[in-house]
């Protein structure tokens, strides 16, 4: 689980709850289902308008990776593929066959399967490759759904805000509603904000981010399966993935 994630969502609530109730007076005021109804609704609305029905219900899959990894570290993956090269220099491709129950990866599994019935490295790239090119293109239509929230809310925040506003002034007659009016009217606004700068845009942020983690390791994984079936020594397979690690993290790699 992305810890840091659940913390950010967890700690930006409880602030905002926590200077409601600092205030005084409770969460009661801020607590409007119209308001709820024309932000939340009018936001789902839009998204539905703008995107086909089957991205829509994806999104809360891609979506989950925001919170929970799966993916094995570049490390342990290069250290994987140094024990597979060793292997297979030692006891040839179709020895590996005894390694696939450890892999818990499906990708993993895939490319290794390819390797072991002998696809030659140029189709074994160009097919995971074009996997991975699928998996980005359902990450950015995960993340765009979240930016179109996000722009949504606000907006229909302040369409909320409006029609607040037009039902207050309908009731000038009456100062004593002028307040309350006018506070129902911002509740509203406020929705549109929090969902936007609380959820979608933090969460579209690291979706985008936890995308370039996988399609580096996917990288790295087809550069490691290629360098089996081209049959490179454990030592320059190693080197080959190195390159996929930060230059800070090099070092320590080559030393341990």
């Amino acid at each position: 689980m992305d810890i840091a994630t659940v913390i950010g969502l967890l700690m930006g609530t409880a602030l905002v709850i926590g200077s409601i109730l600092i205030g005084g007076g409770g969460l009661g005021p801020f607590i409007n289902i119209p308001s709820l109804m024309i932000t939340v609704g009018g936001s789902i609305a839009a998204i539905l308008i703008n995107f086909p029905l089957a991205n829509v219900i994806s999104v809360f899959a891609v979506t989950k990776k925001c919170f929970l990894t799966a993916l094995p570290s570049t490390e342990e993956t290069i250290e994987q593929f140094r024990e597979l090269s060793t292997k297979a220099r030692r006891d040839g491709l179709l020895a590996l066959e005894g390694e696939m129950e450890t892999i818990t990866d499906e990708f993993m599994t895939r490319g290794l399967e390819m390797v072991i019935g002998g696809t030659p490295a140029e189709e074994v790239e160009q097919l995971l490759s074009t996997e991975v090119g699928y998996i980005e293109q359902r990450h950015q239509t995960g993340k765009k759904l979240l930016d179109a929230t996000a722009a949504a809310a606000p907006a229909f925040g302040m369409i909320g805000t409006l029609i607040g506003l037009v039902q207050m002034l309908r009731t000038l007659d009456d100062p004593s509603q002028i307040g309350v009016g006018m506070a129902t009217a911002l509740l509203t606004t406020l929705y549109g904000a929090l969902i936007a700068n609380l959820f979608c845009i933090p969460l579209a942020g690291k979706l985008e981010a936890r995308s370039q983690e996988e399609v580096l390791l996917r990288e790295l994984m087809i550069m490691g399966l290629t360098s089996l079936v081209e049959g490179h020594a454990p030592r320059a397979v190693e080197e080959r993935l190195h390159a996929f690690l930060s230059p800070s993290r090099r070092p320590e790699r080559e030393a341990a």
